[in-house]
């Protein structure tokens, strides 16, 4: 069975690995029915860093705590959150790719985006460093090594907030790898931070991420710091005036609940036990 005839919309298999997440996140949301979600169900898309850190999961149990709404979440890149937002597959973003965040907007799909969160990017890769990366300052520079070194780089290459940043990065160091050393991963960060460290190759990956997948890489952080790597996350409300279906009681409940001191006590603690350090930095004040 081709992919053309299996997705009705890809003709490769390297497509369809592409496309697969984005497919699955619009079910999985939908419930499959692609209809309004009942009244206590609330559909969060939100990004792959929140997940595989683990703290979506200690934020959505608060949150349900007392039985209103149910949280159904699913991550994945920032660009098919804001997709399923467009569609009407969602009641609320977390996301974290401020351009793209600010045309949804413009454009009408969504209402009181709120940047309340931020990490930030590093630069991995292996311990040897063949392209001489570390201590690099200037994140622009690093990139500029790895492509004149002609040393792997694994792309998440799926249209999130990362791939984004990484694409911003090699336009700033006007350079980019060659196509046999330039690696689409079309994955989420853990599992695109999986395949860089089977193939020792560089990568661009957030700090939260990395320091909860650490123990189980080789790959080390080289180059950090920089402004440019900055990582600011948004919530938005998808909004109503475009899709009457959407779940508006719900969304601004969870809204609330993430700008509260509750949420903030969260996350200003969430990683310290564990991983020895902060994982991610609250920037509202909290109600």
């Amino acid at each position: 069975m081709s992919g053309r005839n299996f997705f009705g919309m890809c003709n490769t298999m390297e497509q369809v690995r592409k496309v697969f997440p984005a497919i699955l996140a619009a079910l999985l949301l939908s419930g499959c029915q692609g209809g309004p979600s009942p009244a206590n169900t609330i559909r969060l898309a939100t990004t792959t860093s929140v997940q595989d850190t683990g703290l979506l999961d200690v934020l959505a149990g608060s949150f349900q705590e007392d039985g209103k709404y149910k949280l159904q979440a699913i991550a994945v890149g920032s660009g098919q959150a804001m997709q399923l937002g467009r569609t009407g597959e969602a009641d609320i973003l977390w996301v974290h790719s401020p351009d793209d965040e600010a045309k949804f907007v413009a454009e009408g799909y969504g209402k009181d985006r709120t940047t309340f969160l931020h990490n930030d990017f590093v630069i991995l890769g292996p311990a040897a460093d063949p392209a001489k990366v570390k201590g690099t300052v200037k994140a622009a520079d690093a990139f500029k090594k790895i492509a004149a070194a002609g040393s792997p780089f694994i792309s998440r290459a799926d249209n999130s907030g990362t791939n984004k940043k990484e694409l911003k990065l090699w336009a700033a160091a006007k350079a980019k790898p060659e196509k046999e050393a330039y690696l689409e991963a079309g994955q989420g960060m853990a599992a695109t931070l999986t395949m860089a460290n089977e193939r020792n190759a560089y990568v661009l990956a957030d700090r939260s991420t990395y320091l909860s997948m650490k123990k189980n890489l080789g790959l080390v952080v080289l180059s950090e710091g920089d402004e440019a790597l900055l990582n600011r996350y948004s919530l938005i409300l998808v909004n109503p005036a475009k899709f009457p279906g959407v779940n508006t009681a719900g969304a601004k409940a969870f809204f609330d609940f993430m700008l509260s001191k509750p949420a903030k006590e969260i996350i200003v603690k969430f990683g310290l036990e564990e991983y020895g350090r902060q994982l991610f930095f609250y920037d509202h004040a909290a109600k």
